[in-house]
This record gives C-alpha cells, sequence and structure tokens, in this order.
C-alpha cells in the first residue's frame, strides 16, 4: 500500500486533506490498482507541516517541499516513475498556488521490502497482497 509523506512549511499547502486525497488517487492510477476498499482505504498521504526554520538548503534556503513516496517494490517502471513525479509536483504547486514550487518540489520514491506492509496487524508480501486483491476481486 503506497505511502505518501509531503514536508512543507507551515502555510505553504492551503488545502491539506485536498492535497493528501488528490496525491493518494494519483500514486493508484499510476500503479493501476483497482479501486477497492482493499487499496482506497490503505493508501494514504500525509502533510507534515514545519517551522520554516525547521529545515534548509546547503544555501540557506527553505523554500522547497519534500515527498517521500513508498511503495511495493517494483511497483513503478520507469515511465509510471516519470509521471508519478511530474504529477507530484504539479499537484503540490497547484496547492500551494505557486507554479513555481513544482521546480522546488523533490519527490524520493523508495520501495518496501516484502512482508513490510502492515495492514489490520498482518505483515503483507508483496505476493500475498496480489493474492489478497484477487479474492476480494473474486478470481482467486
Amino acid at each position: 500500500m503506497p505511502m505518501i509523506d509531503v514536508y512543507a512549511a507551515k502555510g505553504i499547502v492551503k488545502d491539506r486533506k485536498g492535497l493528501a486525497q488528490e496525491l493518494a488517487q494519483a500514486i493508484m492510477r499510476w500503479e493501476k490498482v483497482p479501486s477497492i476498499p482493499f487499496f482506497t482505504d490503505n493508501t494514504a498521504a500525509f502533510v507534515h507541516e514545519l517551522d520554516a526554520d525547521a529545515f534548509s538548503t546547503a544555501g540557506g534556503s527553505n523554500d522547497h517541499v519534500r515527498v517521500v513516496v513508498t511503495t511495493n517494490a517494483g511497483a513503478l517502471d520507469r515511465e509510471q516513475q516519470l509521471g508519478l513525479v511530474k504529477e507530484i509536483s504539479e499537484l503540490v504547486a497547484s496547492a500551494a498556488g505557486d507554479a513555481s514550487l513544482a521546480e522546488r518540489t523533490w519527490v524520493s520514491l523508495t520501495e518496501a521490502v516484502p512482508g513490510s506492509w502492515g495492514i489490520g496487524g498482518h505483515a503483507y508480501t508483496n505476493e500475498e497482497i496480489v493474492q489478497e486483491v484477487r479474492r476480494l476481486l473474486g478470481k482467486s
């Protein structure tokens, strides 16, 4: 289940819940997973607001946004990676009302190791997630 964390200075993102939902929906589209509760209820984004003095680039700037996306291993091919990073950057910029923020948004795509998706008290592997979705869709 993809998890997204956005880190931005306080006040940058005007509608945090709206951005979180848009980001969660975007990753589902790029991963091409079915829109079923197993995914819609467990794919999430979190917007963390930081004090402006809580982060800095080496050059002293604090007008950037950091987005960390965790997906299961192999969920995104290169085309999906490129598309998702572009869309995330645009969504963040739109949520801030500042088109130039897309150029100052850093997106880190990370992959979870097998067995590290804890949902409902169970540590799912990629294979178990596929099996569960097939079961839920009546395809097992």
